[in-house]
């Protein structure tokens, strides 16, 4: 079969349009899987046993349910428990959202219980409010250590607004499926769509790996300590 770009191109609207739903998608489940994500790592990070047992149960529960089922879930049984409507967009946008709160949670504390014990215990010696220790001394180095595997995740909640072609949601792999659907031009579309999630996909994937910190990396490399004079100062604020 002869590949017909053309048919691409002449179709291009639909398909930029199911890209920008796409983006938004992911942004938005981003920022509902980042501010949960904080409070989950809050949660595994607690001193209260109660808190860190829930924060615990969220995460096992949405590492461990496919993502299909929330979304299905999320579509047909939500809103008879609301009495409302959700569009298809919300729908699969807080589904998302919500596995990816378990994953950036557990990838938070994973960066804060990498920070020295010793950070902890030299801003706790000098009387830091408990405010300034993790503004100033432990966020800072604990972020480093996120970056790389949050942007690593990030390429997979791209792949996953691929699901929410299942109720409905115009995104790109619909789009594609529609337009292949009426021209029955499939490896055209198709082919676009994998092209334009690698083009997506790929430089931040490169990009997560320069802020990976593994084994042996050099030490130039790995979160700055702070320390006593750095210390000192923030006492001196």
């Amino acid at each position: 079969m002869d590949f017909d770009l053309g048919i691409v191109l002449r179709n291009g609207q639909p398909l930029l349009e199911g890209f920008r739903l796409t983006l938004l998608i992911t942004l938005v489940a981003l920022a509902i899987g980042i501010a949960g994500g904080a409070v989950v790592c809050a949660g595994r990070l607690s001193r209260r046993s109660w808190i860190r047992r829930i924060a615990g149960a969220y995460v096992t529960f949405f590492r461990t349910t496919p993502e299909m089922i929330l979304i299905f879930w999320g579509y047909y049984c939500l809103p008879r428990i609301l009495g409302g409507e959700l569009s298809s967009f919300w729908t699969g946008s807080l589904a998302l959202g919500l596995v990816t709160a378990a994953y950036a949670g557990e990838i938070f504390r994973a960066g804060v219980e990498a920070v020295p014990k010793g950070q902890f215990e030299a801003a706790e010696a000098l009387g830091l409010p408990r405010l300034v220790r993790w503004r100033s001394v432990i966020l800072p180095q604990a972020l480093r250590q996120v970056i790389g595997p949050l942007m690593n995740y990030f390429t997979e909640l791209v792949k996953n607004t691929t699901l929410l072609s299942a109720i409905g949601t115009g995104e790109l792999a619909l789009q594609a499926s529609l337009l292949g659907g009426q021209t029955f031009r499939y490896l055209e579309f198709l082919t676009a769509i994998a092209v334009g999630y690698f083009i997506i996909i790929f430089p931040i994937t490169m990009l997560s790996r320069r802020f990976e910190v593994r084994p042996g990396t050099p030490t130039a490399a790995r979160p700055r300590r702070l320390g006593a004079a750095t210390m000192r100062s923030l006492v001196a604020r």
